[in-house]
């Protein structure tokens, strides 16, 4: 049995009953104007569990992140490659903080979210002051095309020696969801 919804500028809502417990289907207008359409929209939130010791000076290093709050869709990879590599096209927001200690002399740190190997957006550069951390953010939305493309985080400092990344939920994370489909 199916439910159609006539409306009187021509377009139509169907609802149709669904086959199996979890088939469901739902026919509906262009998703312009106020319809917000949802379903399977992908969204992580992951953190850094595990110190990361000796990030290079004067040079981009990938930060792993090793613990997931939540992957609703099991596209992030936290334990090899530490990226998300979503399996649905569509318009992503992706944001992430790094902290990172001690610093051995005054300099900056910055990270970076890369898609497929390079660099896409790039956050603030932060003064680091000698013996103190410093924490660097990252914002930005992009497009995903569900098959190939994949994003990940990297640092940089320059503070003259290495620097060990803060671990915990609330110095290092990396998080993104779905905004809009293809």
């Amino acid at each position: 049995m199916s439910l159609v919804l006539q409306s009187s500028g021509g377009g139509q809502i169907t609802i149709q009953e669904p086959a199996t417990a979890s088939n469901f289907t739902a026919t509906m207008p262009a998703a312009t104007g106020d319809v917000m359409v949802s379903g399977n929209m992908p969204a992580f939130s992951v953190y850094q569990s595990t110190a990361q010791t000796a990030i290079a000076n004067s040079t981009f290093t990938k930060v792993q992140f090793q613990t997931e709050d939540y992957d609703t869709n099991s596209n992030f990879d936290s334990t090899t490659n530490y990226r998300f590599t979503p399996t649905v096209a569509g318009y992503y927001q992706f944001n992430a903080g790094v902290g990172a200690s001690p610093a051995i002399a005054a300099g900056g740190q910055l990270i970076s979210i890369y898609k497929n190997g390079a660099e896409f957006k790039r956050g603030q550069l932060v003064s680091v002051v000698a013996g103190i951390g410093a924490g660097s953010t990252v914002a930005s939305q992009m497009y995903m095309n569900g098959s190939t493309d994949y994003v990940e985080i990297y640092m940089f400092q320059n503070c003259g020696s290495t620097s060990t990344i803060i671990t915990g939920t609330f110095y290092t994370y990396f998080n993104g969801s779905m905004v809009r489909s293809a």
